[in-house]
C-alpha cells in the first residue's frame, strides 16, 4: 500500500455543540459533551494542521459557528495558503456574521435536507430549522452580492443535502427552489447518508438509509443530468453515494483515501467516519499521527469487516464492528445508549 505523505483534506469537527438533533448525525452532536477547546489550544491544533500542508481544512461539527474565535482560526489557515470550508446548519446568522464568514473562508456549505419545512425539520430534529436555514442563505446571498459589488473577494456558498429515503423524492424540488431563491448560489451537493454514527443503527438502516437500488439511482447519469438541467449553468451540481469514503480495501489499494478527521479536542481519528483515535495533535507530531492512521487502514479487523461489504446494509454492519472494536469504553457506552430510530416530528 502506498500511503500519501500527507492528507490532502482534513475535516475538523471543532465542537459537538449543536442546536439541532439530526436523525442521521454522524457525530451525535448536541447529545454529548461539546469537548470544545479553549482559544489557546484551538490555535495549537490549528497550527499543527497547518504544518501538514493539506489542500483543504474543513471546519465542521456540531455547529462550528458557536465556537468563539472560529473565523480568526479560519483566517489563520487561509493566511498559510490552505483553503477553508465551513459547514453550518444555518440556525443563527445575522448579516454581519454572513459578511464576516464570506470574507474569512473559501466555501460555505449550508445543510438543507428537504424542499419543505416538514421534511427538513423532521430530518434535522427541530422545528424552525428550515426557516432559519433559509434566512441564513438569504443573508449569504445578499451579502455576497454586496461584497462583490464593492470589489471584495467572496467565498462560494451553496447547499449540501444529505439524501435519505424520506427526502429522495424532493431532490428536484430542492434544486429548483434553491437556485430560484438564491441567485448567488454556487453549488448544490447531494450526498447519500453514510451508515455511520447514528445512521449506522439497524433501525435507521431499515427505515431511512438508502437502499442499494436508490443509491444506484441517485448516482446514475440520468439523475445527475436531470438535476443539472434544473439549475443555471452558474451552479455546480454534484451527486455522490459517498461509498468512496468507506476505507474499503479496494480504495486503499488504489490510493484513494488521503483524508484526516480531527475531533473537537484535537484527537485524530484513525479513519475518518469511524470511531477510534490514534493520538492528539496537542501532544504528538502530526506526521506521526498521520502514519499511525494509515496503519489502521489495513488492520485485519478493518479489512475483515469492510472487505466483504458490497451493500449499504453490509457497510452499516461493518461500521458497527469497527466502532465497537476500536472505540474506547466511553465510545462503546455511548453506542449502547443510542435509542432506536423512530420516524418522528421535529420538536
Amino acid at each position: 500500500m502506498s500511503v500519501p505523505a500527507r492528507p490532502t483534506d482534513v475535516v475538523w469537527d471543532i465542537t459537538y455543540a449543536c442546536p439541532l438533533r439530526c436523525t442521521h448525525c454522524y457525530s451525535e452532536s448536541g447529545r454529548r459533551p461539546s469537548r470544545q477547546l479553549g482559544l489557546d489550544d484551538l490555535y495549537r491544533v490549528t497550527d499543527a494542521l497547518i504544518s501538514l500542508r493539506p489542500g483543504w481544512i474543513t471546519l465542521a461539527g456540531g455547529e462550528p459557528l458557536v465556537v468563539p474565535g472560529i473565523l480568526d482560526l479560519a483566517r489563520r489557515i487561509r493566511a498559510a495558503g490552505i483553503s477553508v470550508a465551513l459547514y453550518t446548519a444555518g440556525w443563527s446568522m445575522d448579516s454581519a456574521l454572513a459578511a464576516d464568514l464570506l470574507t474569512s473562508v473559501d466555501r460555505v456549505n449550508v445543510s438543507v435536507d428537504g424542499a419543505t419545512a416538514t421534511v427538513h425539520d423532521r430530518i434535522r430534529g427541530r422545528s424552525g430549522s428550515f426557516t432559519r436555514a433559509t434566512a441564513t442563505l438569504t443573508r449569504l446571498d445578499h451579502e455576497a452580492a454586496r461584497l462583490r459589488a464593492a470589489g471584495s473577494r467572496v467565498a462560494e456558498f451553496g447547499v449540501d443535502c444529505t439524501v435519505v429515503r424520506s427526502n429522495f423524492d424532493q431532490l428536484d424540488a430542492l434544486c429548483t427552489w434553491a437556485t430560484r431563491q438564491f441567485p448567488g448560489l454556487g453549488f448544490l451537493w447531494f450526498g447519500a447518508a453514510m451508515p455511520i454514527g447514528l445512521a449506522s443503527r439497524p433501525s435507521f438502516v431499515d427505515a431511512e438509509l438508502l437502499t442499494d437500488e436508490l443509491a444506484d439511482e441517485l448516482t446514475e447519469p440520468a439523475t445527475t443530468d436531470r438535476l443539472r438541467a434544473l439549475a443555471p449553468s452558474t451552479v455546480t451540481v454534484g451527486v455522490t453515494d459517498n461509498r468512496l469514503l468507506q476505507v474499503h480495501p479496494e480504495h486503499i489499494a488504489r490510493g484513494l483515501y488521503p483524508f484526516m478527521q480531527v475531533e473537537p479536542d484535537g484527537a485524530v481519528r484513525a479513519m475518518p467516519i469511524y470511531e477510534g483515535t490514534v493520538g492528539s495533535l496537542l501532544t504528538e507530531d502530526p506526521t506521526v499521527l498521520w502514519r499511525r492512521s494509515a496503519d489502521r487502514w489495513t488492520d485485519p479487523v478493518v479489512t475483515g469487516a469492510l472487505g466483504p461489504a458490497r451493500t449499504m446494509r453490509e457497510w452499516a454492519e461493518a461500521t458497527r464492528v469497527i466502532d465497537q472494536h476500536f472505540g474506547d469504553p466511553l465510545v462503546r457506552s455511548r453506542i449502547e445508549r443510542r435509542p432506536a430510530y423512530l420516524a418522528q416530528t421535529a420538536r
